[in-house]
């Protein structure tokens, strides 16, 4: 027994933690979007499905060939280390993303990926073949446990403390290990097999097609709850390791709870959870309240999963089926992920996938419910499709414009008092905006208003160099309303990664159109434009991508700072875009200031409430970063700016080793 369930361990334990190794190391590649975590997903669990399709099929080949070929793919699978992936597999700006990420991880981590996938339901199988028991299905709460052990040690114990090289080499001999323990059991399994075993290979019918959909339709719907909750948290936070495994650590969590023992699961408990907290979800699609959102999110992403799985592990077959019961489960798995990953960005405009699950799991309990329950989550189903549907007409009320791409949607929405103004929205936040008649196209608003760190720079700036045109870079092009700073003989480049931004900048504002200067779009992620780029000689660098309230963590490394100081003239201003919710990013900022000689203020502007234009001007955090004292000294810097409180303890966040937890507010 122990050699099985330490090799289980082992295997599911590397199964889960090469998910956020990799992912955070492609996340900067592909412009920190919490679309290339889903993408991930859908690899992750395509992966899964194959190792668990391939382990119901090799049982067909008889314990001495499947052994034997098992033990082959794992000698070759060695060639795959280290899990690192090479630099040559950078975009370089006009690939489509998910076609690239998804072949990136196949290329690098496919292989072992795949045969880490089959090992819980092929040891399951051994061990049952060998020793006819009833053990297998807690074995797979003990895998269960492995993955949750894994996902909850990158963020507190792995990610704080040693780099992704380091994660990625530590991996890398734990796999080589598990290739030997896994070869030794495959040997073993041969020498040892009993007749007995031999006789007991599934040769009868598999279970009923009823039974076989409802596991798919079970699984599925767990599956489209956690990428669906993960998705519209991380566009409204960050899209960050921890923000990516807590979510599956609750889904693993399920698992565990539901196959270890009966006494977890209680039925009516858990209808009566999903009857209070599914119209709740409902409630708070599009709550920007967030710190009672998100807790009702996670606590209902774990109700639904854990009546998901709970129903899974009441209708699990004879330990002979368990091969093709895990078969399943995986494929219900994965049509869940490519459901919310590839479907839903190609057949909804918006971010409607929430709602939709949340509706479909109402749906499904429904079914499954008999007599008065039935009658009950009926209602429960409707109030459900009330409040999704008062939800799709909020987020769509008014709405001129909604475009959705791989990295996010973006709407416009007219507002006509107390002045005409035409607003940008990524996801739930305004982006930036244009007030509306001819007097007033060209006057910047929102987070770029005359006493914004934008604003006082731009102006000092005009006041320190009367006659000489200005050199702006801006990383993201948002409405574009940076633009309206623009004089006769300055050059503006935006770096946008979306094509779906840059085509509304275009269609709905005419920033573009009118500044006075001259200026042009780079395709593609900014730092990675600007990393190919020769020195630009910026007098100006802005860092102001978005992705709904978050801001990639990829911008604000020492590697990223490294480049924007290559492209900044000696007396440049950088300026980065502070303003959020949860993430306190000013001492994130002063620490990499320091290390390259840059003195970091803060221009924390809150703009009185006023009637007239002004009303469209927002409360801001930005931060100037710069070694020109003559710049900090003008009046119109100095009276604004305020130091930024060192925290020693925090280190300077690199590629390798950041962790969103030190910042959160």
């Amino acid at each position: 027994m122990l050699p099985y369930a330490a090799t289980i361990f082992i295997s599911s334990f590397l199964l889960f933690l090469v998910q956020p190794i990799i992912a955070k190391q492609i996340l900067p590649w592909f412009g920190g979007s919490a679309a290339v975590w889903t993408t991930c997903l859908v690899f992750f669990q395509s992966a899964l499905l194959a190792g668990y399709a391939y382990a119901d099929l090799t049982t067909r080949l008889g314990p001495r060939r499947q052994a034997l070929l098992h033990v082959a793919l794992l000698l070759a699978s060695l060639a795959f280390l280290p899990i690192i992936a090479s630099g040559s597999w950078k975009p370089q700006g006009d690939e489509t993303p998910m076609p690239a990420i998804l072949l990136l991880l196949g290329a690098t981590i496919g292989l072992p990926y795949f045969l880490l996938s089959t090992t819980t339901p092929l040891l399951q199988a051994w061990y049952w073949r060998r020793f006819q028991s009833a053990v297998p299905y807690r074995l797979f709460a003990l895998s269960n446990f492995a993955s949750l052990t894994a996902l909850l040690g990158f963020p507190l114990a792995f990610e704080p403390f040693l780099t992704l090289p380091q994660l990625g080499w530590i991996w890398s001999v734990l796999y080589a290990v598990l290739v030997a323990l896994c070869a030794g059991i495959a040997w073993r399994s041969i020498e040892e097999l009993p007749a007995a075993a031999a006789a007991a290979r599934v040769h009868g019918a598999p279970p009923a097609a009823s039974a076989q959909v409802t596991w798919f339709a079970l699984s599925g719907m767990g599956s489209v709850m956690l990428l669906a909750t993960t998705n519209h948290v991380t566009q409204n936070v960050a899209s960050v390791p921890f923000l990516w495994v807590l979510p599956l650590s609750l889904y693993l969590l399920s698992f565990i709870l539901a196959f270890d023992h009966p006494r977890w699961y209680r039925r009516g408990l858990f209808q009566l959870a999903l009857a209070a907290l599914l119209p709740a979800m409902a409630w708070y699609l599009n709550s920007l309240d967030l710190w009672i959102a998100v807790p009702v999110y996670f606590a209902g992403l774990f109700a639904a999963c854990m009546w998901c799985h709970g129903e899974l592990a009441l209708l699990k077959p004879d330990p002979r089926h368990l091969t093709r019961f895990y078969l399943m489960l995986s494929l219900g798995g994965a049509a869940g992920a490519v459901l919310v990953a590839i479907v839903a960005p190609l057949a909804l405009h918006g971010y409607f996938e929430h709602g939709v699950a949340l509706v479909l799991l109402a749906l499904l309990a429904t079914a499954r419910l008999q007599g008065a329950a039935r009658i009950a989550c009926a209602a429960v189903l409707a109030a459900t499709l009330v409040l999704v549907g008062r939800g799709i007409a909020d987020y769509t009320d008014k709405v001129r414009v909604m475009e959705r791409d791989f990295y996010g949607v973006v709407r416009t929405r007219d507002h006509a008092s107390p002045v005409p103004y035409r607003a940008m929205y990524h996801g739930a936040i305004m982006h930036g905006g244009q007030l509306l008649g001819d007097e007033q196209r060209n006057v910047p608003s929102d987070y770029f208003g005359p006493t914004t760190g934008y604003g006082r720079t731009f102006r000092a700036l005009r006041e320190l160099r009367p006659r000489q045109p200005l050199n702006i870079g801006v990383i993201g092009l948002g409405a574009g309303v940076i633009a309206a700073y623009g004089r006769p003989g300055d050059r503006l480049v935006f770096y946008e990664i979306s094509p779906r931004v840059v085509e509304i900048a275009a269609r709905e504002f005419s920033f573009l159109r009118h500044t006075a200067a001259t200026s042009s779009v780079v395709m593609g992620d900014g730092r990675l434009s600007l990393e190919r780029e020769t020195p630009r000689g910026y007098d100006v660098l802005g860092i102001d991508a978005f992705s709904g309230d978050s801001i990639p963590m990829h911008l604000i490394t020492r590697e990223a700072m490294a480049i924007y100081v290559k492209h900044l003239r000696p007396d440049g201003v950088i300026v980065f875009q502070a303003t959020n919710r949860f993430v306190d990013l000013m001492p994130v900022v002063k620490r990499l200031a320091a290390e390259f000689g840059f003195e970091a203020m803060l221009v924390s502007d809150s703009p009185p409430d006023g009637d007239g234009a002004d009303y469209w001007y927002s409360s801001t955090d930005q931060v100037i970063v710069t070694r020109s004292r003559a710049l900090l000294e003008t009046p119109l810097v100095a009276e604004a700016v305020t130091p930024i409180e060192d925290r020693p303890e925090l280190p300077t966040f690199t590629d390798a080793h950041h962790n969103l937890l030190r910042i959160l507010k």
